[in-house]
């Protein structure tokens, strides 16, 4: 099994779960980050002053996926969450040990 972790747009966060779904992938949670890379942050204009914004606005998404689904889940992210623009985000994959389904006991592929 495999964690899919995910930094996206915020605005592209029904798209990659849409294409996820369309994947076969059933699970996902998301939360709402701050962060930059590349982009180093942006300047904005407010009521006439100027001021920075060091963090943006992301999504991080997490999935976990068995070992088969894994390319199509990472094709699906990146698919749905290009816009062809600095700051489109990273998509990591790591390994995961157990999965627990904590109502019925389940482990394993079984458990998601």
């Amino acid at each position: 099994m495999k964690l899919i972790l995910a930094i996206i747009k915020p605005f592209k966060l029904d798209a990659v779960r849409e294409a996820l779904t369309a994947a076969g992938i059933e699970g996902m949670t998301a939360t709402e980050a701050k962060g930059f890379g590349r982009q180093k942050g942006q300047t904005e204009i407010y009521r006439g002053a100027e001021y920075e914004i060091n963090f943006l606005p992301k999504m991080r998404l997490e999935v976990v996926v068995d070992d088969a689904q894994v390319e199509a889940a990472c094709a699906a992210i990146r698919e749905a969450a290009n816009t062809d623009k600095i700051g489109d985000g990273k998509i990591f994959v790591v390994g995961v040990d157990e999965a627990i389904r904590i109502r019925t006991g389940e482990n394993g592929s079984a458990a998601l």
